[in-house]
């Protein structure tokens, strides 16, 4: 493909809203840090610094960026199918507690083969998990967002329960399972950083998931569904199946969001490990227009923010919450316009 071609299919209309969203946060959030007493130059530098200043710095917040790629993944391609995946918070979970689980018990005589297998384990995990929205949604015209928020309180319910119960570490204090040999650990790309070569594998699976949107059959008929169902049926294509289909692959990508925290950072399942990673991924693929190339771009910018506010708050004694706070008015931002359309276009029905 050309660049001519490349930039003709990412819109430039959407690509400049994004911009121009992120562009005006910036200017809301250094409002607020200046009607708070501190200079917004100042503490946007500080970001900066703290973000991309040192190698180190640069590297954690590569780090901070992995699972927000792999949740951001997955909801872009659940979005193509016309569907909104707000489960991928529980399907991390599902995935990293099948890997937990892989990595605990499997023999750790050839490190490939583990790694392999745990991968594997938590595909299955998370394909499991979004399994049930999917044919919900296919079968019976269930809301999928209902039963993908319900059902991640159930994961995390259950998560919790296994380590706390059947997996706890002995003698722990803390809710937790036992260590995974290191033979099921990430490398380190960077020392002492947190940095492994999950950022590698995001990247990669970001290339496949445009090259399956982009140039398969079965990306071009999950992109018809989410187009226009009827339209699909008419021309042979079954939307149920590929419903399905792509909920599963939401799955499989949503998993390694929480995979990847437990063999490449905390070596163990912990409970509520993560912070919400499935709804920021949500916030990073709308910024991102749903195309991979961008996700991994807005992850970045968000673990940038997430590194740079806790490097400025140990300067200037702002809360490191205020990325929490610039996220937040991206996501005001970046969703108006639709907003204002729904809006516009119900005004018009009645």
């Amino acid at each position: 493909m050309s660049i001519k071609k490349f930039f003709r299919r990412f819109s430039f209309d959407s690509l400049a809203s994004s911009l121009i969203s992120l562009l005006l946060s910036f200017v809301i959030g250094g409002l607020l840090i200046w009607a708070i007493g501190t200079n917004p130059f100042q503490a946007y530098y500080l970001i900066g610094v703290g973000a991309v200043g040192t190698m180190k710095n640069l590297a954690n917040t590569l780090a901070s960026s992995i699972p927000l790629i792999f949740a951001g993944l997955a909801v872009a391609v659940s979005s193509k199918a016309g569907l909104l995946n707000l489960g991928v918070e529980g399907q991390l979970y599902m995935g990293a507690m099948a890997a937990t689980l892989c990595g605990l018990y499997l023999p750790a005589t050839n490190r490939f083969i583990l790694l392999i297998a745990i991968m594997i384990a938590s595909m299955l995990g998370g394909m499991l998990w979004a399994l049930i929205p999917g044919v919900l949604k296919a079968k019976f015209g269930t809301h999928e967002v209902i039963v993908a928020i319900m059902l991640n309180y159930v994961a995390e319910l259950f998560t919790t329960y296994l380590i706390i119960v059947p997996f706890r570490e002995h003698g722990s204090t803390v809710n937790q399972t036992a260590e995974i040999p290191k033979a099921a650990r990430l490398s380190k790309l960077f020392p002492r950083t947190q940095l492994t070569t999950a950022f590698i594998l995001a990247v990669i699976v970001a290339i496949i998931v445009w090259f399956l949107l982009r140039r398969t059959t079965l990306g071009f008929k999950i992109s018809a569904v989410g187009g226009n169902r009827d339209a699909a049926r008419a021309g042979g294509i079954n939307p149920t199946a590929y419903v399905i289909i792509a909920m599963l692959i939401s799955g499989a990508i949503a998993s390694f969001a929480g995979t990847t925290e437990v063999v490449g950072k905390y070596f163990r399942f912990r409970e509520n490990f993560s912070p919400g990673f499935g709804f920021t991924g949500l916030a990073v693929a709308v910024l991102a227009r749903n195309n991979p190339f961008g996700v991994i771009a807005t992850s970045i910018l968000f673990g940038g923010l997430s590194t740079g506010c806790l490097y400025m708050s140990r300067i200037t004694g702002i809360s490191g919450h205020m990325s929490n706070v610039i996220q937040s008015i991206i996501i005001l931002l970046v969703s108006a316009p639709r907003l204002f359309e729904i809006i516009k276009g119900s005004r018009k029905r009645t």
